[in-house]
């Protein structure tokens, strides 16, 4: 497919941005994300549907129900955190266009990506915003590369400048198996710089399913987008000894239970992408 008629995507990572909204539209009562479509732009959408039908059929035809049960869990997670520390801020790398900031009332909100990705997500939400379509949000957008320690230093100065010492959720969804292990690592523990305290929510692919042929098959098609092949995997236990805390970890069977009532998809035909949250407070 030409990616050129895509204002925004481009070769490479970026390009999963607009694929996972249009997984969370597919399924709005599940991803309870009301803006997913909004972010396209009505004279794109036909690309992207053409786009995630290519995806479905080369890798699995399932990503809507994991990207919508992953945002649908951590949308709750900052919830709840919400009902308890009202004055949190929230912080989200790997952006992309979620909706995070818009949907919850967060007192301030610090998004990062790559340079490109920031610059259409601020275009794209004045415009949402000018519309009518989204509330004016107090979001700030940095641009970074996750990869170069310097940049994360960047960013944990600017968490601490826009937390002024209020609690931080932070959120790394979609983005720790695109990095080399140490980066991944580091961007895992980034809430630790933060100077206060930090609710910590990750997706991760998890070690035991580095073989899986659904990943096999995603790797073989991101890999024409110049995607690196190689991928970062993690275990429950490498997160627990990273983040100092006891982990919340919950996979796509745990989640489908969770909101669904039942496995309608076994987890060998998806995407082994999990979530785990490190709560402030808890102890090993």
């Amino acid at each position: 497919m030409d990616l050129r008629g895509l204002g925004v995507v481009r070769d490479g990572v970026e390009l999963t941005a607009y694929l996972v909204n249009e997984s969370r539209a597919r399924k709005p009562d599940l991803a309870e994300d009301q803006l997913a479509a909004e972010w396209i732009p009505e004279a794109e959408r036909r690309a992207v549907r053409n786009l995630w039908d290519e995806y479905a059929g080369a890798v699995y035809p399932h990503d809507d129900l994991v990207v919508s049960l992953r945002g649908r869990f951590i949308a709750d997670t900052l919830a709840e955190v919400l009902r308890k520390e009202p004055d949190t801020v929230l912080v989200v790398c790997g952006a992309g266009f979620s909706s995070y900031p818009w949907l919850l009332p967060f007192a301030a909100a610090l998004e990062v990506d790559l340079p490109d990705m920031v610059a259409a997500k601020r275009r794209r939400a004045a415009e949402l915003v000018a519309a009518g379509v989204a509330e004016d949000r107090e979001v700030r957008h940095l641009a970074a590369d996750l990869c170069s320690a310097t940049d994360r230093e960047r960013l944990a100065v600017a968490v601490r400048e826009t937390a002024a010492g209020r609690p931080v959720a932070y959120v790394a969804e979609g983005v720790l198996f695109y990095l080399p292990p140490d980066d991944a690592g580091a961007v895992v523990t980034l809430g630790a710089r933060f100077g206060t305290t930090v609710l910590t929510a990750v997706s991760y692919w998890p070690d035991a399913a580095a073989g899986s042929r659904v990943l096999a098959r995603q790797r073989h098609w991101f890999r024409r987008r110049e995607v690196p092949a190689e991928a970062s995997h993690l275990t429950h236990q490498q997160l627990t000894e990273l983040l100092g805390t006891p982990v919340e970890d919950l996979g796509p069977a745990d989640l489908q239970r969770r909101y669904l009532g039942r496995v309608a998809v076994p987890e060998a035909e998806l995407i082994p992408e999990y979530v785990a949250v490190s709560r402030p407070g808890a102890t090993v």
